[in-house]
């Protein structure tokens, strides 16, 4: 193959001024990964790949000036398919650093938005390497046939998209999080994982719980934590002979010596109702939401105590047998 001086200086020309052009944007995303925020798409890995894709294309277009991949395989141009499935390969390796990155960084959290990233810049290269690779005229036709594909595909796995779909709109509307404690779909518990498709929950008996995101996203969702207080609400019956002033007195007292019971919110106590065998009094105190079950229980004991010891009686249920006519007991 003789090959003129023009080709030649050309290609030559060609393959230093991809390299000079590799190296620019290799420093230029060094330097920006020392100055942006976004970090897990402006790096070292990610300068090293495209300085690698840089390179290879100006080797493959030099080789073409020189009309050594002149030839075709199924209509295309060998250097042009080439760097289609080179463009496919760095778009993927470039999505799976910047999802390892994102989940790092934003930990189990980011996993929604990483996926979404990744699978919308494969989506994006798939069809942008088609069209580098010279397939630009039967794009219509795999487009079609994809469509097709989809259509049929997404008769058969409804629940899927629906999974996923579901996963989107909660990451958007973050009802919960990681470590939140919720109830949710008859389940107790807290939020092990959120996944594209499922969420998992480890219930307070220790059982995980994989709940479709469809049915999470449609379902009342109740979070234990999402605010930074939460009221504890306990009843105590005292007997109907005993003073409820002073019984109040006492249990205001007890709040007050609990360290993670609010004195903003104020606990208030007040008669709920008169019960059958009672005196129900309401206790309404604040805590720490990540407190919250240990001053329910602590409230609970202390109070006890602290009745106990004033002499105030807890009753337990009693029934008063009333008959019409009096009765007449025989005793022998």
């Amino acid at each position: 193959m003789q090959f003129t001086t023009q080709e030649i200086l050309k290609a030559i020309a060609t393959l230093i001024g991809g390299i000079v052009i590799a190296g620019l944007v290799r420093v230029w995303i060094l330097k920006l990964s020392r100055s942006t925020k976004y970090v897990w798409v402006f790096n070292e890995d990610t300068a090293k790949l495209f300085w690698r894709f840089i390179v290879i294309v100006s080797i493959l277009a030099a080789l073409d000036t020189l009309g050594i991949l002149e030839f075709t395989i199924y209509g295309a141009k060998v250097s042009s398919l080439i760097a289609g499935i080179l463009l496919f390969y760095i778009s993927y390796l470039l999505g799976k650093k910047v999802q390892n990155y994102w989940v790092v960084k934003g930990g189990a959290e980011a996993q929604i938005k990483a996926k979404l990233f990744y699978y919308t810049l494969i989506t994006l290269a798939f069809f942008l390497a088609l069209n580098v690779a010279g397939f630009t005229g039967k794009l219509t036709t795999i487009v079609a046939a994809a469509g097709i594909t989809g259509i049929v595909l997404g008769f058969s796995a409804q629940t899927v998209i629906s999974n996923l779909i579901s996963g989107i709109f909660m990451y958007f509307d973050k009802p919960l999080e990681i470590g939140d404690p919720i109830e949710v779909a008859g389940y107790s518990g807290v939020v092990h994982d959120i996944r594209i498709f499922s969420t998992r929950i480890r219930t307070w008996d220790g059982l995980l719980v994989r709940i479709p995101n469809e049915k999470l996203f449609n379902s009342e969702i109740k979070n234990l934590a999402k605010y930074p207080a939460r009221r504890v609400d306990v009843v105590v019956g005292i007997s109907y002979k005993d003073d409820v002033d002073k019984a109040v007195e006492i249990i205001r007292k007890t709040l007050d010596e609990i360290p993670y019971v609010l004195a903003e919110p104020e606990p208030t106590i007040f008669v709920e109702e008169l019960g059958d065998s009672s005196v129900n009094l309401a206790i309404r105190a604040w805590a720490p939401s990540e407190k919250w079950f240990d001053v329910r229980i602590e409230i609970l004991k202390k109070v006890k105590k602290a009745l106990d010891e004033a002499g105030i009686e807890i009753p337990f249920p009693q029934h008063v047998n009333w008959f019409a006519e009096e009765l007449k007991v025989k005793i022998e």
